[in-house]
């Protein structure tokens, strides 16, 4: 490969990059902040603690569709933090929020994976989709650590505001980007609906795609319920502090990096869906060394389990929508995430007030069992399609 033709030597690509990562480092501190919140200060049950997590993600469910046709959060973190140094912060303060997050998240998140392959060429979008999975496998290593030490240090409303400050520098940064996707002509538009109808007809007509978000989902939905009463199982049956939280998160990652950075050279050695089989298989695995955590042998399961995770995400991740960008038209691009997104992401609240109802109906440990093993299964789906047998990327269907 000449070293012209390498996403290094591409300004455009370098900005979104580094927007992406300072971006991604910053939510690290929220995501551990917030739910240490709700279960050490405010003392939430089991239950309310699934009804955060379905409000934090219920946008990819509500506006999922509508997101890559109409295609902030500072100002969502900035008021979080007012009520909870002002002392008045609740629980209710936190669903709202999250909620709003959540909106901004979905938008952002539908636009930018649909924006790569007009930003990169098609050959490119693997080492694309790896340097920005390697960013958050980064923030994933680095940022829990200091994040549990900023919270535990000077409290959990300072790392939400670092979080806010990251976003700020990351939209400057973006607004610099000059590469810009042609709108389609006002002639070619059709209704709303027409182009959500067309968005689903995209993924469930293409065998590849539906077979990705069953399992996508079914991970999701598995996932949402187990770590949604993760940090009460680990605060208030094995013990733990959150600087020790922060400690473990960061360890396990450390193969979410190595996982980023071989993504495409294991699928280069294995073929594309064997990778993602996987993949897929391993990362669910990981959820089962957690629940057999006791207070004595928690830093050992909890890394390892988290390692295993933390490999198999990114991997999967970076060919599978590797996969999804090379085999869908350029004008369908915001449709089909748009799509995937409401179907992968509409299970994750689903997912969290489960596991909130579960662990009030059977106990914490009980419950995550229960996802752990929903968890396991998920790459079911996409060894039984033909995804399996995918050596390579290939080419589009219908025009691009």
């Amino acid at each position: 490969m000449k070293a012209e033709e390498t996403l290094w030597r591409h300004p455009d690509f370098m900005k979104f990059w580094v927007a992406q990562t300072i971006s991604v480092f910053g939510s690290q501190f929220s995501a551990l902040a917030l739910p240490i919140i709700a279960a050490l200060t405010l003392g939430a049950t089991p239950g309310e603690m699934g009804i955060l997590t379905a409000a934090e993600t219920a946008p990819f469910l509500l506006i999922g569709l509508f997101a890559g046709v109409w295609v902030g959060r500072a100002a969502v973190l900035g008021v979080v933090v007012l009520l909870a140094l002002g002392k008045v912060l609740r629980m209710p303060h936190l669903y709202l929020f999250g909620f709003l997050f959540g909106i901004l998240t979905v938008i952002f998140d539908v636009a930018y994976q649909a924006y790569l392959p007009v930003l990169v060429r098609r050959e490119r979008l693997v080492e694309g989709n790896s340097k920005l999975e390697a960013s958050r496998s980064t923030a994933q290593l680095s940022g829990p650590g200091v994040a549990g030490v900023v919270i535990q240090v000077l409290s959990a409303p300072v790392a939400i505001a670092l979080d806010a400050v990251s976003f700020l520098i990351s939209g400057a940064l973006i607004g610099t980007i000059r590469t810009h996707e042609d709108p389609p002509a006002s002639s070619a538009r059709a209704s709303m609906w027409a182009e959500i109808r067309e968005g689903l007809g995209v993924v469930f007509g293409n065998r590849l795609l539906r077979s990705i978000a069953g399992c996508t989902g079914t991970s999701n939905f598995f996932s949402s319920a187990f770590f949604t009463l993760y940090i009460l199982f680990a605060t208030r049956e094995l013990g733990l502090t959150p600087a020790a939280l922060g400690l473990i998160f960061s360890l396990g990652n450390v193969a979410g990096l190595l996982g980023a950075l071989t993504a495409g050279r294991v699928a280069g050695r294995f073929g594309i869906g064997p990778t993602i089989v996987g993949s897929s298989f391993v990362s669910g695995l990981g959820l089962v060394p957690v629940v057999l955590a006791t207070p004595g042998t928690a830093l050992p399961l909890l890394i390892g389990g988290g390692a295993m995770m933390a490999l198999g995400v990114p991997v999967y991740n970076i060919n599978q929508i590797s996969l999804r960008q090379a085999i869908t038209a350029l004008r369908l691009q915001g449709r089909m995430n748009a799509t995937m997104r409401f179907l992968v992401g509409g299970t994750v609240p689903l997912g969290g007030l489960a596991g909130g109802a579960l662990g009030e109906l059977l106990g914490l440990r009980p419950a995550m069992i229960v996802a752990a093993v929903g968890g396991l299964l998920a790459f079911l789906w996409v060894l039984a399609s033909p995804v399996r047998a995918l050596q390579r990327l290939p080419e589009p269907v219908g025009e691009t």
